[in-house]
């Protein structure tokens, strides 16, 4: 049985070395970024049997990333496209310490994932997943992306599985309105909604928000997360709505109770993957039997863990996660 299936785009990242430039490097580190395929990896690094969807080039590029994902444990279920266009989308990932800041260049139009169909993928895997998750990015791709991800959030619904969805907003990829419009239309089918709080704000418009009866909730009594979260699972009918505060922390309403979560310390190496790594510890807990409030401490302690590891990935081991969930985790294990 496949406890968690996820569906969307990976891409290769390309770094140059910390320190330098894209435009004078010599070397660039390749390695294996998506939102969807991230989550997938934190949950099979948990112990939790993982599997990915997606369509790749028919290339050496394609399956470069399906050995990645499958050395860590993912079932990586993929269709290729042979077709003389076929290509894998790429970004470049220049790292820099202020004032300089980190830079992201996106080279991903027309990657074989905007081509996708239902009938592409291997849908059987639906049938017995516990949790099936996907991300904001993936309908911003393509039209035919967005048919697809509407199309397995309701065949994933029918089959049973409880779906998962992570606003995940992309400036690059589309524009508030367009994105929230496209987001709408899929929330009918999704029982656990995923955002930052500063996309609700800026994305789902949701500053102004009012109690579950209507009236407006004192600013000293709840703080605006807390409001957010209550309004869009009251609007839409969410079985769960998680917002995420960076150094805040994050929070979940469910079942009429909002659930505090801090945020563990980490000294941070590479902060890349931090949120997909929250979502695939969340989920792992979840799958094992952890409520609410548990699941969200494995998701901020795969977060927190995640940022010392190099690139996309969270490589974790439970043990680690628990003991940062037990604050017993840093200095050096001899």
């Amino acid at each position: 049985m496949t406890e968690i299936v996820t569906f969307g785009e990976t891409m290769l990242r390309l770094s140059p070395p910390e320190g330098e430039r894209l435009s004078t490097t010599r070397t660039l580190d390749a390695r294996a970024g998506g939102a969807e395929s991230n989550v997938a990896v934190a949950g099979a690094a948990l112990g939790r049997e993982t599997a990915w969807l997606s369509k790749l080039p028919d290339s050496p590029l394609g399956r470069r990333i399906v050995h990645e994902l499958r050395s860590h444990g993912v079932d990586p279920l993929v269709a290729y496209d042979d077709s003389a266009e076929a290509r894998l989308g790429t970004y470049y990932l220049e790292p820099g310490g202020e004032p300089r800041g980190t830079n992201v260049i996106y080279d991903r139009a027309d990657a074989s994932i905007t081509t996708v169909e239902p009938d592409d993928l291997s849908l059987d895997v639906l049938t017995d997943a516990a949790f099936f998750y996907t991300s904001g990015i993936t309908p911003a791709l393509s039209g035919r992306a967005a048919e697809t991800t509407a199309a397995l959030l309701e065949r994933a619904r029918d089959e049973g599985a409880t779906t998962v969805f992570d606003v995940n907003y992309r400036g690059k990829l589309w524009s508030p309105a367009t994105a929230r419009a496209a987001y709408e239309e899929l929330f009918p089918e999704i029982d656990v909604l995923v955002t930052a709080e500063r996309d609700a704000v800026d994305v789902l418009d949701r500053d102004d928000e009012t109690t579950a009866d209507g009236a407006a909730a004192p600013a000293d009594t709840e703080s605006r997360a807390a409001r957010i979260a209550r309004g869009l699972a009251a609007e839409f009918d969410f079985e769960t709505v998680i917002v995420t505060r960076g150094e805040q922390g994050a929070l979940a309403f469910h079942d009429g109770t909002v659930f505090e979560q801090r945020v563990y310390e980490a000294e941070t190496l590479d902060p890349i993957g931090t949120g997909d790594a929250f979502v695939g510890g969340y989920l792992a807990r979840r799958v094992d039997g952890g409520d609410v409030s548990a699941s969200l401490s494995w998701g901020a302690a795969t977060a927190a863990l995640k940022r010392t590891v190099a690139g996309d990935l969270a490589v974790v081991t439970p043990e680690e996660v628990e003991s940062v969930v037990d604050d017993q985790s840093g200095g050096i294990d001899r």
